[in-house]
């Protein structure tokens, strides 16, 4: 971790963490770049029970030296900047986060409740760089989303592929429409829930959005060619037509539905 995110990180776990409702604080891997890289941001993870201070006064108690301060309408995110270093400081409630275990781990006929917000929270709860942790809560959290039974990855796993040739049906209608905005719209729906897919297919949780691409790569189990076909099928040049890349997509979905 660089000097200035580590400095900052720790002012904000040295404040945090005197509040007794904090259980467990952690670090965003958008906090790993350089802090000129676009992508930067320190996000920290606030794991808490009970109430919490309402936006106005963490406004107060986070320093004299923060701008740019909004707090999201469901009170759960601040947002703010410490001299040029972007900040987001988000609350997730220990009991709510249970429950969503509990529906993961032996709930299956509740997963449905999943289908549209998919795995993300569960991959920072699993992999979160822990700063700050007050009891083993994140420790049995943790052991309890790394053994999910097939079942779990199943159901979501259908979910996905489900939306998958959804979207790609919506992409062959688009084309034979000429209908550049829903095309472009379908493109990029189809390709998030192929990789959504594959990820279900390898039993990991879905990274964050930028690290699809890096990540879905370097996955132990994918369909033969598939690093070229995705690199086909993300190429922008005159000489790759809709249509071939209609049925690029098309092969895509096929040898996903194969595994």
């Amino acid at each position: 971790m660089k000097y200035k995110t580590r400095k900052l990180a720790d002012r904000f776990i040295s404040l945090l963490s005197q509040w007794p409702e904090v259980e467990c604080i952690s670090l965003n891997e958008a906090a790993g770049p350089d802090t000129l890289d676009p992508y930067f941001a320190v996000i920290m993870d606030v794991y808490y029970n009970g109430t919490i201070p309402g936006p106005e006064k963490r406004k107060e108690l986070y320093g004299s030296d923060v701008t740019v301060f909004e707090s999201s309408r469901s009170n759960a995110k601040d947002r703010f900047l410490v001299g040029t270093l972007p900040v987001r400081l988000e609350f997730k409630n220990t009991g709510k986060i249970e429950e969503l275990t509990a529906i993961v781990e032996s709930r299956q006929h509740d997963l449905w409740l999943l289908k549209d917000s998919g795995t993300y929270g569960f991959c920072l709860l699993a992999h979160g760089d822990i700063l700050f942790s007050r009891t083993g809560w994140i420790e049995q959290i943790r052991s309890k989303l790394l053994e999910l039974n097939d079942e779990f990855w199943n159901v979501m796993r259908d979910a996905v592929q489900s939306k998958m040739e959804h979207s790609l049906s919506d992409l062959g209608a688009a084309l034979f429409h000429n209908d550049e905005f829903h095309y472009l719209i379908s493109s990029a729906l189809f390709i998030k829930n192929v990789c959504l897919a594959l990820f279900c297919i390898n039993r990991r949780f879905e990274p964050s959005h930028r690290a699809y691409y890096k990540q879905v790569l370097e996955l132990p189990l994918l369909p033969e060619s598939f690093p070229a076909s995705l690199e086909t099928f993300l190429r922008e040049n005159e000489e790759l037509t809709k249509e071939r890349k209609y049925n690029i997509a098309k092969l895509l979905a096929r040898s996903i539905i194969a595994l």
